[in-house]
């Protein structure tokens, strides 16, 4: 059975859920006698431009420190998003995330500048075969995965196993997990520009009108989405089997790596950081949980969650955690170890 630490903690001070961080990571640290790597990346999310409720950055000033101490040089490391928005690109995504104050240490892009720099994780389970992970995240055999537990409208919620399956995945990793393999074209919107054409390395579009995709030879790196100056390429958002697709891409983003993950259930809102604006919270801050085992984490965080407010809240993602089992990441069982501050 699978630990996970605990600290309550209902306030809104940044800086001791910080300091609640560091505690819980070096509790794990000591009981598994967890060895660190000379470099190890730290996966947060930024924060889509306009987003008010995202885990600010002094959330991870102690861990930072913490790992400076022990002589391990920490970095953020992200992936570029899908859709059309504030982190697009790698040059628009480290713009969002200096302006939200990640300016504490280095910002890796793992996917390349539009997102289609990736590396095939072969894991051959039910839906997915090979994952599209971003290519920077072979470089590190350890991460530490700091993840804000709230609300998501097709996973039912983000935690652990989201950072892991959308923020390790490239575009096109995030591409076939939401839908089928390759994006769609409005024609009423394309101007025949030719700029897909040029940025495609798989010959996969023409124009004989209007820009078509070739299904055959996308091979879903969704770059194309990303240089479309009239937002006229897309995903269609309607695949199928989505929660059990989540769940084996971070099956893949987790293969071979030695990962300590963190969670803050703060600012639990309905909807996740990617959306750009205000959202009001829907529930009470409960605290800081981590571990080892992502399935467990997140298993704890929202059974914590329904205690507290619904047995109905986020249900959608048991589905999810319920896959993730079945394949072999982790256990929803776990054993709750209070930490008292």
């Amino acid at each position: 059975m699978s630990k996970v630490y605990f600290i309550e903690n209902h306030g809104s001070d940044y800086n001791q859920l910080g300091r609640d961080a560091v505690r819980l990571l070096k509790t794990i640290v000591s009981e598994t006698n967890h060895k660190f790597e000379k470099e190890v990346p730290i996966k947060v999310h930024f924060g889509e431009k306009g987003n008010t409720t995202f885990i600010p950055p002094q959330c991870y000033d102690e861990t930072i420190n913490y790992l400076k101490e022990k002589g391990v040089a920490p970095s953020y490391i992200e992936t570029n998003v899908l859709y059309r928005g504030s982190r697009t690109t790698t040059g628009k995504h480290i713009e969002t995330a200096e302006d939200h104050g990640f300016t504490q240490i280095p910002i890796i892009i793992a996917d390349g500048d539009i997102g289609t720099e990736f590396d095939e994780i072969e894991i051959n389970k039910d839906y997915i075969k090979k994952c599209k992970i971003g290519k920077g995240y072979g470089k590190y055999k350890q991460f530490i995965v700091m993840s804000h537990f709230k609300g998501h409208a097709e996973a039912g919620f983000g935690g652990a196993l989201k950072q892991l399956a959308m923020g390790f995945a490239s575009r096109g990793g995030k591409l076939e997990q939401h839908s089928g393999i390759s994006p769609v074209v409005k024609a009423s919107k394309c101007i025949s520009c030719g700029i897909c054409v040029e940025k495609c390395n798989y010959d996969a579009i023409t124009i004989p009108d209007t820009a078509v995709i070739d299904s055959d030879k996308c091979v879903g790196c969704a770059g194309c989405i990303a240089v479309c100056p009239q937002n006229a390429i897309r995903n269609t958002w309607g695949g199928s089997n989505f929660p059990e697709k989540l769940a084996e891409y971070a099956y893949g983003a987790a293969k071979d790596k030695d990962i300590i993950y963190i969670a803050f259930a703060h600012n639990i809102t309905e909807d996740c950081d990617c959306t750009g604006s205000h959202m009001d919270l829907i529930a009470k801050n409960i605290g800081v949980l981590a571990g080892k085992d992502p399935v467990a984490l997140d298993a704890a965080c929202l059974d914590m969650l329904q205690r507290n407010e619904s047995d109905k809240l986020f249900e959608k993602g048991r589905k999810t955690l319920a896959h993730a089992e079945k394949i072999g990441l982790g256990s929803t069982e776990y054993e709750l170890v209070t930490i008292n501050i």
